[in-house]
């Protein structure tokens, strides 16, 4: 037995996650010939069986499973042993921001510029993600959720809080009693969040005429005089003449925001800039 590859225990890992040889492919950025030779050469080195190889996939064998907390061990300590090497990095480089897609394209994006011109050695990443990115295998370097986390390591704080309500096209509204409104709403992937909860229960036998899982089409869709949605009020603060609020029922739904950062991450120095900018970005504006 000799001493295997880090790569090719991070192509075992993908393989374990992902389920099936195309699905790691996906989630490594290569082909799943690569995938499969990378498990071969591992377990070549191991001298031992990882997978079964069947028609309709692959599955582990008793090693392999014995494999897996090991090489996740290892996994950590590289993803630490990297977080511990860009602490010491200078001011610039490259740093990854996850956000909720909406947030990220309307609030953030638009406000940005002046950051940046205080930041002429970094490059951000700005990502749009329904998704929570795990920061501890360093998917992003700072994320704003409205879940606060409660996994070890993990820096969090509160930025501010979203306000909720309900809004259409002044022509929408001038069209249509109240009880002719028709919504547009989350679909089910999204139907868990308090303010989607909130619309179910207030609009009664009304009927949705659109769903989507993305709130930046509802906020069109409602812009553009489809139906009645219930949106942050930052929307409607960015375009106040394209929307009108209606004040009755007023929603009660307030979500918090919060900064999250992998305690050895935050001590780099770009990313303590970054998170440093977007905290008074939200307290300049009178959102924290």
């Amino acid at each position: 037995m000799s001493q295997p590859d880090w790569d090719h225990l991070r192509y075992f890992l993908a393989l374990h996650d992902a389920g099936t040889l195309s699905g790691a492919a996906r989630a490594a950025g290569v082909e799943h010939t690569t995938v499969a030779r990378r498990i071969d050469a591992l377990e070549a080195a191991l001298a031992v069986k990882l997978f079964d190889r069947f028609p309709k996939g692959w599955s582990l064998t008793a090693a392999g499973k014995a494999l897996v907390p090991h090489a996740r061990k290892m996994e950590e300590n590289l993803h630490g042993l990297m977080r511990a090497a860009s602490g010491s990095a200078a001011l610039s480089g490259k740093v990854r921001v996850s956000a909720p897609p909406a947030l990220s394209a309307y609030l953030l994006a638009p406000r940005l510029k002046a950051a940046l011109f205080r930041l002429p050695g970094i490059e951000l990443d700005l990502r749009g993600e329904a998704r929570e990115t795990d920061l501890m295998r360093r998917e992003s370097d700072i994320a704003l959720r409205f879940n606060r986390p409660g996994a070890p390591g993990l820096a969090v704080r509160a930025l501010t809080t979203i306000a909720y309500g309900l809004y259409a096209s002044p022509d929408y509204l001038a069209a249509r009693a109240p009880e002719q409104w028709e919504f547009v709403g989350y679909d089910e992937l999204m139907q868990e969040t308090p303010q989607q909860q909130w619309l179910e229960k207030v609009r009664g036998g009304r009927r949705y005429c659109l769903r989507s899982n993305d709130l930046g089409t509802l906020y069109q869709a409602a812009l553009g005089g489809c139906g009645v949605a219930v949106l942050p009020e930052y929307l409607f603060d960015l375009r106040r003449g394209g929307l009108a609020a209606i004040d009755t029922p007023a929603c009660p739904v307030r979500r918090k925001l919060w900064i999250v950062m992998h305690e050895d991450v935050r001590r780099a120095a770009q990313v303590r800039a970054v998170a440093d900018e977007l905290i008074a970005l939200f307290t300049s504006e009178g959102r924290s």
